[in-house]
């Protein structure tokens, strides 16, 4: 009987061990990846190099790149644009995916979107110049890799639907979006200005293209895609 007993317990113990050693497995730890490299890894890996000719386009960003893609797919349909979105990301986490996401893929251009959720207050307070530092970064780093840089004048936001206590956020956007224009015009870097056609009379963005007054909704999209193209020409040199 205490035979019996041994073995059903050697038995359960085991399986507890097996069950422990599967879970480990399956629950990997990411509490290092501040900056969600995981996210494109395998996908960026099954790439490989481009094609003879091909003329790579990443767009680099947060919520707004990574919600295009979703609302839109057929945009990014043709393969050579590659969208790296990340969702609340603020500049230090787009300057530390840049290698990744940006300069291994070997694109000929790069569309940099960026400080919207520094300014929101998503990680504290943040300045014009934190944000430009890693925007410059990250163009400067795309400049010596000869890759052609389009820097975004960012979309008009009246106010975030999740900090509404943060005032003046249009004037903030707007003294962003003026040191990107500065720093792109002093580079010779192509801007890609999602402001104007956007921006209604609160300086927030245009009902009509908005679900939330932050992030665009498909005639959003087609409105920003407009311009995109219009910037990819210019930085490409593609002819129409």
């Amino acid at each position: 009987m205490k035979f019996k007993f041994l073995l059903m317990g050697l038995f359960l113990y085991s399986g507890s061990l097996v069950a422990q050693q599967r879970e480990s497995v399956q629950k990997e730890d990411f509490s290092d990846d501040w900056a969600a490299l995981s996210k494109y890894q395998k996908e960026n890996d099954s790439l490989g190099a481009p094609n003879k000719g091909e003329k790579r386009v990443v767009f680099l960003g947060s919520s707004i790149f990574e919600f295009w893609k979703q609302k839109d797919p057929q945009y990014f349909n043709n393969g050579s644009y590659l969208d790296r979105g990340i969702s609340g990301q603020i500049s230090p986490q787009l300057l530390i995916r840049f290698r990744q996401d940006v300069l291994n893929l070997k694109p000929k251009a790069v569309i940099i979107l960026a400080g919207s959720n520094d300014l929101a207050g998503n990680k504290g307070h943040v300045s014009n110049e934190t944000v430009m530092n890693n925007i410059k970064s990250m163009a400067e780093l795309a400049r010596k890799n000869r890759i052609k840089v389009i820097l975004c004048k960012y979309l008009p936001i009246y106010e975030y639907p999740w900090n509404k206590n943060l005032k003046g956020v249009a004037d903030q956007i707007i003294s962003l979006n003026n040191e990107i224009v500065s720093y792109a015009k002093a580079n010779r870097f192509v801007i890609l200005d999602y402001w104007t056609p956007l921006v209604d009379e609160r300086n927030g963005q245009k009902a009509a293209y908005t679900t939330d007054g932050v992030h665009p909704n498909l005639a959003g999209y087609k409105v920003m895609e407009n311009v995109t193209e219009e910037a990819i020409d210019k930085a490409l040199h593609r002819r129409k």
